[in-house]
C-alpha cells in the first residue's frame, strides 16, 4: 500500500510522535480470529510512510483475535489468570507485526511490560524513547502487566511516559457514534467530541480509565476503521478521518 499520487515530501506531519493503538481483531481482517498477514503488510507499509515523513512511532496491540481476558474466561477462570492470557496474546500479535516489519527493513523493538527476555526487551522508558529517537518502531507488549487494566489503557499509559503527541486508535468501526451504528441505523457519527461528553454519554470509545487517563493528560485521540490502513497516515497528516476526541 503506497498513498499513491502524493508525493510523501509535498506532507507536512501534524505530529512528531504518536501512539498507535491497534485492535486485534483488526489485524484478523476478515477471518475475525487469528492473524491477516496481507493486513499486517499493509499495516507496516503505513506506519513506513509515517516514519518517512520524521514521525517517531510506537504501537500498543490488542489481543481479542487470540483472547479477551475477562469476556472469554468469565465465569470460567480467575479473573487475573484470564487477563495473564491476554497479554500473552498482545505479546504474540506483537512479535508477529515485528516480524513483518522486519521482512520490511523496518526497524522495530518489541517492549514487554513483564520480563520476557528470551523474547524481547522488558519495557524501559528510557530505552523506548532512545529506540524512538533512532527511528525504530517500537511495539509495547503485555498491556500493563497488571490485571484489571485494558490494552486501551496501556496505549494511553505508554503515551503519556512517551510524550506522544496524540493516539491513534484504529479499530473496526470508522468514529464514534452516538449508539453502535450495528444495532441503531440511526446512530449519529461525531467528527469530533469532548472527553466530557464520552464518559458522560457511556460511549464506547475507549473503557473508562483509559478514557479519563487520556483526559487529564490532555491527550487528542484519533478513531478511525483500519479497514483502509492508509488512514493512518491521514491520521498523522491532520485530515478527518474518523473522530477527533479531544
Amino acid at each position: 500500500m503506497r498513498n499513491e499520487g502524493i508525493p510523501l515530501e509535498t506532507i507536512t506531519p501534524k505530529y512528531h510522535r504518536i501512539l498507535l493503538k491497534i485492535s486485534g481483531e483488526a489485524l484478523a481482517g476478515e477471518k475475525k480470529t487469528g492473524l491477516d498477514f496481507n493486513m499486517i503488510a499493509q499495516v507496516c507499509d503505513a506506519i513506513q510512510q509515517c516514519r518517512e515523513l520524521g514521525v517517531q512511532v510506537g504501537v500498543v496491540i490488542g489481543g481479542g483475535n487470540f483472547w479477551r481476558g475477562a469476556k472469554d474466561g468469565g465465569g470460567y477462570m480467575e479473573r487475573s489468570r484470564a487477563d495473564h492470557m491476554g497479554m500473552l496474546a498482545t505479546v504474540m500479535n506483537c512479535l508477529a507485526v515485528s516480524d513483518v516489519m522486519e521482512q520490511k527493513d523496518i526497524p522495530a523493538r518489541v517492549q514487554t511490560a513483564t520480563e520476557m527476555r528470551a523474547f524481547a526487551e522488558t519495557y524501559t522508558r528510557q530505552r523506548a524513547v532512545k529506540h524512538l529517537e533512532e527511528g525504530k518502531v517500537v511495539l509495547f507488549a503485555g498491556g500493563t502487566g497488571c490485571p484489571y487494566f485494558s490494552t486501551d489503557t496501556a496505549a494511553v499509559l505508554r503515551a503519556c511516559e512517551i510524550d506522544a503527541d496524540a493516539i491513534l486508535l484504529a479499530k473496526n468501526i470508522d468514529g464514534v457514534y452516538s449508539a453502535d451504528p450495528r444495532v441503531d441505523k440511526n446512530a449519529v457519527k461525531y467528527d469530533n467530541i469532548t472527553y466530557d461528553e464520552v464518559l458522560a454519554q457511556h460511549l464506547a470509545v475507549m473503557d473508562s480509565t483509559a478514557t479519563s487517563l487520556a483526559m487529564d493528560n490532555h491527550l487528542p485521540v484519533f478513531v478511525f476503521a483500519l479497514s483502509e490502513p492508509e488512514n493512518i497516515l491521514r491520521a498523522v497528516t491532520g485530515q478527518a478521518v474518523g473522530t477527533l476526541v479531544k
